[in-house]
């Protein structure tokens, strides 16, 4: 038998506990009709758990899911979300500093790399990547993912990109939005079902491979051998693995070469499309002039200046992977970030709080990458839909009849002796 120590500051009423891990074991009651439910962890010997009040009103997490493969900008998307959320996502105080997770007033980002379950040395032995699923404790993410939504602390798990070992666990409180940004938020159907929306970032093979030189021998230190090599060696993987999730996803944002120029194979004038799904709860596609048309628009002229290769953009309706979607188009780039205004006023349902909010933004965050093309635009976009879902969730849920007050919500340590549940 396990041998559990719990300490707790306040007396509840009627409330459960709950941890999370890979297999339960039920303890029996407590007093004050508490029920503890033990889930048996690998890497650790210290759990941590939050009591609440059952059948309460609780206010649960709203979940996002944010995919794409290495290097392709999920990190500079987390920066503009947690900016329209106001504020700044940044590594917990007095935390591991290698830590991968990202707090802020409102969201926390977790960064599902944590969930690998070889390390570096790991994956190498048995000749796996880490886009491979068998690289990856997907049981542990999904028990930890539910948890956080329904209000329950976890001990996290921490991979280290610099050793590239599994760190000791991190404590992970649950936050209003929780972002589980990495490889394979959408791989497994029930971490899918948890997400109250999603995002995939498709980079062409083209735009990912200057993408990942520039951030892998740059920040990282790799050099462009390895990072050719890394690139071959991730393709069949990512192929089978990664992929295949943008078919789930409620909004995708795809970038490509551009086509104002023939043959270009610079890589610095893209194309981005933004491909949103109709149907979603508490998701209405952005679009240009007139819902449902099919448009081509050059906005070049007074009101905007545009070197060569100029701007264009495109709206309509398309399919894609048999879900009927909205896709917004830009080819180009900015010369005067403030006269993306112009453009602005054109674009219709973005969720913004006020004329010109899209453009303050991109000014605010003008030195992100991408602020001068679709790939700033978009991510700002879906950024102030994101807000405008979490508002409605939040309103959705002010107006469901409760029951009694929800007790207040307080920290609990269960220590496990080694031994068996």
């Amino acid at each position: 038998m396990a041998a559990c120590t719990v300490h707790t500051t306040t007396q509840f009423l009627n409330t459960q506990c709950h941890i999370s891990s890979s297999s339960k074991s039920h303890l029996g009651h407590f007093p004050q009709k508490q029920q503890l439910v033990i889930f048996r962890r690998r890497r650790s010997s210290q759990c941590v758990i939050t009591c609440r009040a059952v059948g309460g009103d609780h206010d649960q997490t709203v979940v996002i899911g944010l995919a794409a493969d290495s290097g392709c900008g999920k990190s500079t998307f987390m920066r503009r979300l947690t900016s329209v959320f106001g504020g700044t996502a940044e590594p917990s105080k007095g935390g591991n500093p290698d830590s991968n997770t990202l707090i802020s007033d409102t969201t926390t980002v977790i960064c599902l790399d944590d969930y690998h379950s070889l390390d570096r040395n790991g994956r190498k032995e048995k000749g796996v990547t880490a886009l491979d699923p068998r690289s990856n404790d997907f049981d542990l993410m999904y028990e930890h993912v539910k948890a956080l939504k329904d209000g329950v602390s976890v001990e996290k798990p921490i991979y280290n990109h610099a050793t590239g070992l599994l760190d000791p666990p991190e404590l992970i409180k649950p936050p209003k939005i929780l972002v589980i940004e990495g490889l394979h938020p959408m791989f497994d159907p029930r971490v899918r079902e948890l997400l109250d929306f999603s995002i995939y970032l498709d980079i062409s093979n083209e735009v990912k491979f200057g993408w990942k030189i520039q951030r892998d021998m740059a920040e990282r230190g790799h050099s462009l051998g390895s990072i050719k090599a890394s690139i071959e060696a991730r393709k069949p993987d990512f192929e089978a693995y990664i992929d295949p999730q943008k078919q789930y996803a409620d909004a995708v944002i795809e970038v490509l070469p551009t086509q104002l120029i023939p043959d270009d194979n610079d890589g610095k004038i893209l194309r981005v499309r933004l491909i949103q799904k109709e149907g979603v709860k508490h998701f209405s596609p952005s679009y240009l002039f007139d819902e449902g048309s099919t448009i081509s628009w050059i906005p070049c002229g007074r009101k905007l200046t545009c070197s060569y290769p100029g701007i264009k953009f495109s709206y309509g309706p398309e399919t894609y992977y048999g879900h009927e979607v909205s896709v917004l188009e830009m080819d180009g780039q900015f010369d005067k970030l403030d006269e993306l205004i112009y453009v602005e006023s054109h674009l219709s349902n973005l969720s913004t709080k006020f004329y010109g909010e899209v453009t303050q933004q991109m000014l605010k965050n003008a030195d992100f990458p991408g602020s001068n093309n679709g790939t700033g635009l978009f991510q700002t976009i879906i950024g102030l839909k994101i807000r405008n879902l979490f508002e409605q969730i939040i309103a959705s849920r002010a107006k469901t009849p409760v029951g009694a007050a929800q007790a207040e919500r307080e920290p609990a340590i269960v220590h496990i002796e080694k031994g068996r549940l």
